[in-house]
């Protein structure tokens, strides 16, 4: 199944979203559904102001709308969708400008959830902690190629989607487990066609891209 998602490609947008406190909300908003501005700021251990700040700002740029309300005092906020797209591919640059302030927000609020995750994985169970941590693999491939398997990646994560959406889908012993992917392009090698081109285009210095590769990103669910 195809889950909603909202498209971000203003680099306005891009910045506002580009906040640790609002993702934080999405994904909280998210994952338990509409909230007060109160009861975000209460299992964020934030103040409430900022908390009512920072989501009105995110449904000014599509990402957060009040829902109805028990009675007339606080209305809850809820998310517009499951999951947030941009796409990494604008020849324009202050588009790229922005992706790359969202990765870097993107890239420090995955390695806080995965520090939260090491210093408590001791306590977790020995089946848990057999398929749970860290990898990496490399491969060598080509633009068209790394899309091809970023597609079929996202096909089989895609085959949980209903279990997102319907908790009753969930099978009994069923945790959420965060799947985080970074696709990190290394350096062209020397003397490569690539490092002549990025010498070229950087007045004699060669430029060096660290940052997350790919089509597209979500947001955090």
């Amino acid at each position: 199944m195809s889950l909603p998602e909202v498209k971000l490609s203003d680099p306005t947008a891009l910045r506002g979203y580009a906040h640790p406190l609002r993702m934080a909300l999405i994904g909280l908003l998210r994952q338990q559904g509409p909230l007060t501005a109160t009861q975000a700021a209460a299992q964020l251990g934030e103040s409430v102001p900022s908390c009512s700040f920072h989501l009105r700002q995110l449904a000014k740029y599509g990402l957060a709308e009040r829902a109805p309300g028990a009675d007339g005092r606080e209305r809850p906020w809820r998310a517009t969708a499951l999951t947030t797209h941009w796409d990494d591919n604008s020849d324009d640059p202050e588009v790229r400008a922005a992706t790359d302030e969202l990765h870097a927000v993107q890239l420090a609020l995955y390695t806080r959830l995965a520090e939260e995750f090491l210093a408590r994985r001791a306590q977790e169970s020995t089946a848990w902690r057999a398929v749970t941590g860290f990898s990496d693999q490399p491969v060598h491939v080509t633009p068209d190629e790394m899309a091809e398997l970023t597609r079929r990646i996202d096909a089989l994560l895609g085959e949980y989607d209903d279990r997102i959406t319907d908790p009753t889908k969930r099978p009994a012993g069923s945790r959420k487990v965060s799947v985080m992917r970074l696709a990190v392009l290394a350096p062209p090698p020397p003397g490569s066609a690539a490092t002549d081109d990025a010498a070229t285009a950087t007045g004699g210095t060669a430029a060096v891209d660290s940052g997350p590769a790919g089509g597209g990103a979500g947001g955090p669910r």
